[in-house]
């Protein structure tokens, strides 16, 4: 199921991002500049470790993983989370908790053909961003 993910995947359409960021805890101009943006999304798979790499005219991020470790990260709009990402089903889930104060978000991905969908929701907060094979 993990190699569904691998590839390079462009943003096609968000729905109720801003929202969504906005409930996590992201500010104002973060949030204007990042609904307008249409990243790209690359999923490596080397051995156990995953790289999942956002480009976007803003910022490049890049997070590394293994299935089932938590990990301190920083988000790319900035917030401190330990995050995990483990596979359900056929979905890449991500559970972030907030540090700090912050709130606590999941994050499903999955793939169904050559489209890549992503829910995010934080406290009933929902956002959807959908991505096609590149």
């Amino acid at each position: 199921m993990a190699d569904q993910f691998v590839g390079k995947w462009n943003n096609t359409t968000s729905e109720n991002f801003d929202a969504y960021l906005k409930e996590v805890g992201v500010g104002m101009v973060t949030r204007t500049v990042a609904s307008k943006l249409k990243p790209t999304l690359t999923f490596e798979i080397n051995g156990e470790e995953w790289t999942m790499t956002s480009i976007s005219t803003f910022k490049t991020h890049v997070t590394k993983f293994k299935l089932g470790e938590e990990l301190e990260m920083t988000t790319i709009d900035g917030r401190h989370v330990t995050s995990k990402f483990e596979l359900e089903g056929a979905k890449l889930v991500q559970t972030e908790k907030g540090k700090s104060g912050g709130k606590d978000s999941r994050i499903e991905r999955s793939v169904s053909g050559s489209t890549l969908t992503i829910i995010s929701e934080c406290n009933g907060v929902k956002s959807t961003r959908v991505y096609e094979k590149a």
